[in-house]
Parts: C-alpha cells; structure tokens; sequence
C-alpha cells in the first residue's frame, strides 16, 4: 500500500522570518515620514515614522536655534517631512513651533498622553515623542498649532498688557500708604524712644 502522506517522507525547508531592516537614511527618499515632538524646557525628544507607523529614530535635541536646526535637517533625512506632532506648542514647544512653521511644516498640537497610556507603556520621553507622531498619523490629534501672528494673538497681546497694567496700579496704591492710615509698629517705637 502506497503511503498517503509522500510529503512526510521528503525534507521541507520553511524560510525564515523576515528580518527588520534598518532605515533608509538616505535625504532623497521620498516616502513621507511624520516627526513627533516632546517637548521640555532644556531639551526636545524627537522620534520620526514612517507613513507605516514603523519607527524610524529618535534624538535629543537642546532647546537653542542650533538645535531648531539640527533636529529639522536630522527629521528630513529619513523622508519627506510634511506634517509633525508637538507638544506643548503654546509653552515649551513655542519656538520649535514657529521654526517648523516657517519651514513649510503642518505642526499638530498634541496632548500629552493620560495616565492610563502611560501606565500600560511605561513613561519616558523617547515614548512620549513616538506617540505624538503616532496621534499624527492616526488621526487622533488634528488641532493645528497656533501660528503666533494675526488678530487672535493681536488681542492676547492686548489683554497681558492691560492685566499687567492693573496689576501695576493696584501694586502701586498699596504699597503707598495714606497718612491716616495707622502707623506700623517700626514707627511707633521710633516715635516712643
């Protein structure tokens, strides 16, 4: 009787699994790749992925025009740079903001992740950059950043000069005391020696 199963007698080679490839770092590739941003007061924490979702690199960056520099030619390494997600653009990430802006980049203002994100994968900035990249890419985060000129900031400007105004005047009116108001007790030693 002929054996049924001939393949069980014959050596089946499976090939092995794909190996992941580094990145093309090469500055005319042409796939988009998405930059993420966390931002901080001395340095930013940049990660760039792909249009797969597949991390390319991540860097620290200081917080200096140079560093502006550097990070922007270090993101467009790996790709065509259209779009980046950033933190904080209204504080910390203010200055990188107008920088990107001004180099033709579409910046997404990016929340910080919750507490249950950052407890099911851990906290750290490297992560933190790659997940603004990600709410980019996925849609989540869609908010873009404000641009720092036009009427809107033209009345933020007035209304801080008018607070600090008033807080100038009522500073001013209590510090001045009126003379019946009655005398400190600096004084009123002064007064009995």
């Amino acid at each position: 009787m002929a054996d049924p199963f001939p393949s069980r007698q014959e050596q089946t080679t499976v090939p092995s699994m794909p190996q992941r490839t580094q990145p093309d770092h090469n500055t005319s590739a042409t796939a988009e790749v998405i930059l993420g941003v966390d931002t901080h007061n001395d340095n930013h924490v940049a990660a760039v992925i792909t249009a797969l979702g597949a991390v390319a690199a991540s860097r620290s960056f200081p917080t200096t025009m140079a560093g502006y520099h550097q990070l922007l030619a270090w993101a467009c390494t790996f790709g065509t740079l259209r779009r980046a997600g950033v933190e904080c653009t209204g504080s910390y990430g203010a200055a990188l903001t107008r920088h990107l802006q001004a180099a033709g980049i579409t910046v997404i203002e990016v929340n910080q992740p919750d507490k249950a994100t950052h407890r099911r994968r851990g906290k750290t900035d490297t992560i933190d950059a790659q997940a603004a990249a990600r709410a980019v890419l996925s849609g989540r985060a869609t908010a873009t950043a404000k641009t720092g000129d036009g009427p809107v900031e033209m009345l933020r400007m007035f209304k801080l000069a008018k607070s600090s105004a008033s807080k100038s005047r009522t500073r001013r009116s209590t510090s001045s005391r009126p003379s019946w108001w009655p005398p400190t007790q600096r004084c009123v030693r002064r007064c009995q020696a």
